[in-house]
């Protein structure tokens, strides 16, 4: 259901969504926040890919 509402989300509703998190957090804090959005997703991969490699070791395991 979520995607659905994505799909119909506009440039404009983006740019008034920016405004809003500008008004909110001001021009000083985006870059930490956006820093901070960029770690998480990095960390995310890195165990996403740490996850895939483990269940490839067992998977191995297991066929000999």
């Amino acid at each position: 259901m979520s995607l659905q509402i994505l799909l119909f989300i506009g440039s404009q509703e983006i740019i008034i969504i920016a405004i809003i998190i500008l008004l909110l957090f001001g021009g000083r804090k985006i870059p930490e926040l956006m820093r901070g959005l960029g770690s998480g997703i990095k960390e995310f991969k890195q165990a996403s890919k740490d996850d895939d490699e483990g269940a490839k070791k067992i998977n191995s395991e297991t066929k000999e």
